[in-house]
C-alpha cells in the first residue's frame, strides 16, 4: 500500500507546488493524476522516487516512512516510465529491458530470460526483438520497451509521467489498451500522470484531479463523470472534451474554399485594392510558381505604402510556417493560430499550393459544437482571408 500523508512541496521562491496532499493507493490500483499545467501532478510523482524532496509531510510504503530507506534502494523498488523514453542506443533491447537487473547483480542468462519473458507478455516476439537496437524500432515499440524495462525488476509500484504523450493517436490508444491489459495480468500498483481526460477515463481505477497543488476530487471515473465535485472539475472535464473534439475533427471539415491569394510579384497598391474588394485583412502570398511563401497583413502593407516603398508584396510576406494541410487535425490549426497570433491560416495541398483557408470563425464553430452550444448568435466575426 502507498500512502501520502500531508505531503507539501514549497520552493524557495514561494511557489507551493504541492499543498497538503493526502491520499491512500491500494495495492494493484491504477490511479491517474490529472489537472492543469503546474498543478503539481509531476512533482508529486517525483517525490515518490525522491527526485524531489518534500518540504513537509511524508510518504508511507507498506506503513513505513519512505525516507528511512536508502534513496537508491528505494528507486530500485519502483518502476519509472516517462515520455522521453531514454533507451540506451548502444544497448540491445534485451540489455535495455534488463538494465536494472544488471545493476542488481543478476547474472546475464537470467537477465536475458527475463527480457524474453516480458517481450512475450507484451506480445513481441523475443527472437525478433531481443538483439535489435532502439534505432530499429518505431516510437510506439520503443515506448513498449520503456514499460517493460520498468517491470523487469518486479517493482512494487510503477510511476508513469505522461508516457504516451508524444505518440500519434492510434499508437497511443493501442498502448493504453496494452498497458491496462498488462496491469490486470501483473497486478502492479500504477500512478500515471496525464493531461488528457480521455486517457484518464480509459485507464484509471481512480482519477485524482488536482489544482494548485491540492486534490480537488479523487473518485472512480464513473463518479467523476456523474458527480463532479465543483464547477472547476465540471469545467475541466468540458475543456478536455472540447480539445479532444478539436483533435478528432480534421482541417478538411472546417476549411473555407475562399482563400485570398496573391502573387509575390504584385505591387502594394494592387494588394490594397484586392483586399478592399475581398474585404479581408490578410493575404496568402504565393511565389510565381504557386508555392505558399507567407502571409501579408493589412497593417504592414499600409505602413509600407504610406512610406512610399515601391516594393513587391512578397517582401512583406511573413509566417511561412503558419500553415496546415487538409488532413491535419483542427487542433493543429488552433495551435498555429495561437502561436502566430493570426485570425486565418492557409491550408496547403500536397504541392504546397494554397488550396483553402481556416479562419478563427470556423474554429469557433467546432469548439462550440464540442461543448454542446447550438443556436447561439452574436456579432458576426470580422472577415479574413
Amino acid at each position: 500500500m502507498l500512502e501520502f500523508a500531508h505531503l507539501t512541496k514549497l520552493y524557495p521562491d514561494g511557489t507551493r507546488a504541492v499543498d497538503d496532499f493526502s491520499l491512500t493507493v491500494d495495492k494493484g490500483e491504477f490511479v491517474t493524476l490529472i489537472g492543469p499545467s503546474g498543478c503539481g501532478k509531476s512533482t508529486t510523482l517525483r517525490m515518490i522516487n525522491r527526485l524531489v524532496e518534500p518540504t513537509s509531510g511524508t510518504i508511507l510504503l507498506d506503513g513505513k516512512d519512505y525516507r528511512t530507506q536508502n534513496a537508491v534502494q528505494l528507486r530500485r523498488r519502483l518502476g519509472y516510465v516517462v515520455q522521453q523514453i531514454g533507451l540506451m542506443p548502444h544497448f540491445t533491447i534485451a540489455e535495455n529491458i534488463s538494465f536494472v537487473l544488471r545493476l542488481n547483480g543478476v547474472k546475464p542468462k537470467r537477465r536475458r530470460d527475463r527480457a524474453a519473458e516480458l517481450l512475450q507478455l507484451a506480445r513481441m516476439d523475443p527472437d525478433l526483438y531481443l538483439d535489435k537496437f532502439p534505432r530499429e524500432l518505431s516510437g510506439g515499440q520503443q515506448q513498449r520497451i520503456g514499460v517493460l524495462r520498468a517491470l523487469a525488476h518486479d517493482p512494487d509500484i510503477i510511476l508513469m509521467d505522461e508516457p504516451f504523450g508524444a505518440l500519434d493517436p492510434i499508437t497511443r490508444e493501442q498502448l493504453q489498451d496494452e498497458l491496462k491489459n498488462l496491469q490486470r495480468r501483473v497486478q502492479k500498483t500504477i500512478l500515471f500522470v496525464t493531461h488528457d481526460m480521455d486517457e484518464a477515463l480509459r485507464l484509471a481505477d481512480r482519477i485524482v484531479i488536482m489544482r494548485e497543488g491540492q486534490i480537488v476530487q479523487a473518485e472512480t471515473p464513473e463518479e467523476i463523470l456523474r458527480h463532479p465535485a465543483d464547477d472547476f472539475v465540471a469545467s475541466f472535464i468540458g475543456q478536455q472534451r472540447m480539445l479532444r473534439q478539436a483533435g478528432e475533427v480534421s482541417v478538411r471539415d472546417i476549411m473555407s474554399e475562399n482563400a485570398a491569394t496573391i502573387s509575390s510579384e504584385q505591387g502594394l497598391a494592387q494588394a490594397l485594392e484586392f483586399m478592399r474588394r475581398r474585404k479581408v485583412d490578410t493575404l496568402m502570398v504565393e511565389t510565381p510558381d504557386k508555392k505558399f511563401m507567407g502571409i501579408a497583413r493589412l497593417r504592414d502593407i499600409q505602413q509600407a505604402f504610406e512610406a512610399n516603398h515601391t516594393v513587391r508584396i512578397g517582401t512583406l510576406a511573413v509566417f511561412a510556417d503558419a500553415a496546415v494541410s487538409v488532413d491535419d487535425p483542427a487542433l493543429r490549426a488552433i495551435h498555429q493560430m495561437m502561436s502566430f497570433k493570426l485570425d486565418a491560416i492557409p491550408v496547403l495541398d500536397a504541392s504546397g499550393h494554397v488550396a483553402s483557408v481556416v479562419t478563427r470563425g470556423s474554429l469557433v464553430g467546432v469548439l462550440a459544437g464540442a461543448l454542446g452550444i447550438e443556436g447561439e448568435t452574436g456579432p458576426a466575426p470580422a472577415k479574413h482571408a
